[in-house]
């Protein structure tokens, strides 16, 4: 028993877990964001790259 609250203790004081779920919920933040602005900017990138690439030829 007392081998099984020594390792409760050194779980919580791991901080390497902590920073990899910090690092999930970071990459998970800037996925929806970036997926936010490309929603909102999508036909306004579509139309402009469209007409930077019908130019070139």
């Amino acid at each position: 028993m007392n081998n099984f609250i020594n390792n409760c203790k050194a779980f919580m004081k791991d901080e390497e877990g902590l920073t990899v779920v910090e690092y999930v919920v970071g990459a998970g933040l800037l996925v929806a964001g970036l997926t936010g602005i490309f929603t909102t900017f999508s036909g306004t990138l579509t139309t402009e790259l469209g007409s930077i690439f019908s130019s070139g030829s």
